[in-house]
């Protein structure tokens, strides 16, 4: 049998299998994307609010949330690449 046909090599995938599991990953990670950036102002908002009240100055918070954001970002984009 191994005359005919040569054995199928298992590490080798079927272009049509990476196109799909190409547009799904593409997929999974706009959504975060997406929801991050839903929830990212009323997040925003509600840490100045609660940091105000503890008495932290309006600069300080909105650097402390900015640096939070740039923290899910890196990390959004680092998973990417994993």
């Amino acid at each position: 049998m191994y005359s005919i046909f040569h054995p199928l090599d298992p590490d080798e995938r079927l272009p049509r299998e990476l196109i799909l599991e190409g547009k799904r990953h593409r997929m999974i990670g706009m959504r975060f994307m997406e929801l991050l950036g839903f929830i990212y102002l009323p997040a925003l908002i509600l840490g100045v609010v609660v940091m105000a009240s503890f008495g932290i100055k309006p600069l300080v918070a909105f650097g402390l949330v900015g640096l939070l954001f740039v923290g899910i970002f890196v990390y959004v984009i680092a998973g990417r690449y994993r």
